[in-house]
C-alpha cells in the first residue's frame, strides 16, 4: 500500500512530498501575507510573496470556486504543487508564497508552469540577503 502524500524513490530512498513544514495552513498566515506581502503577476498565475523571517519558506494556494468545479480546482492545485515541489529548493528559505492559479492554469503545458515557478523562485531568492547578515532588502529602505 502506497504512503500517504509521499512517493519513495526506491533507487535512493528519498521521500519527495509537500509536508505540512513548507505549507501554509492557517486563515491568518494567508491574510498575513495578503495583508504585508507584494502581488506578482505571472503568465498563469499570480503570487503573494512576504519575507517570513524563519528558516524555511511555506507555500499556499487559494482556488475560488469561480476557477471552476472541485475536479478541476484539485486539478490545478495538484499541477502547480507538482510544480512547486520540483523547484522549492531555487527558492531558499525566509519567503511565504500564496500562488492564486488563473483559469489558464488548467490548461497550461506543465512545462511552461515549471518555468514560471522556476523564474519566479529564483526572482525571489535574489531579493534576501544571505543569511546571517543585516543587509536590509529593497522594501526595507
Amino acid at each position: 500500500m502506497p504512503l500517504r502524500g509521499k512517493t519513495t524513490l526506491s533507487v535512493t530512498g528519498k521521500t519527495l512530498g509537500f509536508p505540512k513544514a513548507v505549507r501554509l495552513l492557517r486563515t491568518a498566515e494567508f491574510k498575513k501575507v495578503y495583508a504585508e506581502g507584494r502581488r506578482y503577476s505571472l503568465d498563469s498565475l499570480i503570487a503573494f510573496a512576504r519575507n517570513n523571517r524563519l528558516i524555511h519558506s511555506r507555500i499556499g494556494f487559494t482556488l475560488p470556486r469561480a476557477l471552476g468545479k472541485a475536479v478541476e480546482r484539485n486539478r490545478m492545485r495538484r499541477r502547480l504543487r507538482e510544480a512547486i515541489r520540483q523547484h522549492l529548493k531555487d527558492l531558499g528559505p525566509g519567503w511565504d508564497v500564496v500562488f492564486h492559479p488563473r483559469r489558464a492554469t488548467l490548461t497550461a503545458d506543465f512545462g511552461r508552469l515549471e518555468e514560471i515557478v522556476q523564474k519566479f523562485f529564483l526572482s525571489l531568492a535574489r531579493q534576501l540577503p544571505p543569511s546571517g547578515t543585516n543587509e536590509p532588502t529593497k522594501s526595507q529602505r
